[in-house]
């Protein structure tokens, strides 16, 4: 039998006591044993191998900054550690340090071209900060990479969308969903996609399909309603409205156009009591009620009239 154990066995120790904690769901008493571990000697790739679980708990306990300094340890002891890269550009982006966070997704393709989660994290930066061009550029190399990920086929056809390409947009939208037939989101921007060509009936299609794989996408039942208005069928508008309130009560685009619906059917108060809800949600939808003109049949209403007149709404 030992008597002492040595480096090695104490070092693995440490790291069982910081599994079982962690399992315990004792996240901060976990990273203290791997800090223990890791005093002892050993090979490297092992304590690379604890940093990385060290860096994930404060990740994960919402510590992005001693995660960073954390992954920053494993760079040190290994410069060409795509990984760790990674891992400080998702702590920074979470910090909202946008620019840093691409430095580092950056820094994590150089040293591994093939990264494909790091093109596409980079790819949704470069779309949040306006920069189209590269955010397409970025998702396709994770296609190449990925030829599977529907997600990144749909984020292109989307970015097209919005660029007016219509015929590009499709292609990798229908690419989408060739490889994951129920993705929602995919569906949904099919349906924005034929919209934008003018057919409506293949818009409501996909948007009804889109529903019902996912039912609580408010701007799915806002796009149908927003189709039925288009073609003045406001029953049909307030059935969808009303089904897309009770999944999403929070939707203040929701309530807003079903007022629409009852002011321009007469339903005075109904109207004004969906506006009320609008506003609780959202007050600065208030400018979006003052101009608009389905609302002209409320104006020989006071209630109507106090609340545009409110100056509580535009604080």
């Amino acid at each position: 039998m030992k008597k002492k154990l040595n480096f090695s066995d104490r070092k693995y120790n440490y790291v069982l006591l910081a599994e079982n904690a962690y399992l315990s769901g004792k996240k901060e008493r976990a990273i203290e044993f791997y800090k223990k571990a890791i005093q002892f000697k050993g090979d490297i790739g092992d304590d690379i191998a604890i940093l990385y679980n060290i860096a994930q708990i404060y990740d994960e306990i919402d510590k992005p900054i001693y995660a960073i300094e954390t992954y920053k340890k494993i760079i040190d002891l290994d410069p060409k550690e795509s990984g760790a890269y990674y891992g400080i550009a998702i702590m920074e982006e979470r910090l909202n340090n946008k620019e840093k966070a691409l430095e580092y997704y950056h820094k994590a393709i150089e040293i591994d071209p093939d990264y494909d989660r790091a093109y596409y994290y980079a790819a949704n930066l470069y779309d949040e900060m306006g920069n189209s061009q590269k955010a397409i550029e970025y998702y396709k190399k994770v296609v190449d990479l990925a030829p599977d990920d529907y997600i990144a086929y749909n984020n292109i056809g989307s970015l097209y969308e919005e660029e007016g390409d219509l015929e590009k947009a499709l292609k990798y939208i229908k690419k989408s969903l060739e490889i994951e037939k129920n993705y929602y989101k995919g569906l949904f921007n099919l349906g924005v996609v034929y919209k934008a060509l003018g057919d409506n009936d293949k818009a409501l299609e996909y948007y009804c399909k889109s529903k019902e794989i996912n039912p609580y996408h408010a701007n799915t039942y806002l796009n149908i309603s927003a189709i039925y208005i288009e073609e003045k069928r406001y029953l049909d508008a307030i059935e969808v409205l009303t089904e897309g309130i009770k999944n999403n009560p929070h939707g203040h685009d929701l309530y807003y156009n079903r007022a629409c619906c009852y002011s321009i059917l007469g339903e005075k108060e109904k109207s004004i009591e969906d506006l009320k809800e609008a506003l609780t949600l959202f007050p600065s939808i208030i400018k979006y009620i003052r101009v608009d003109k389905d609302f002209n049949n409320l104006y020989d209403q006071k209630e109507f009239i106090d609340i545009i007149n409110n100056p509580a709404y535009d604080e």
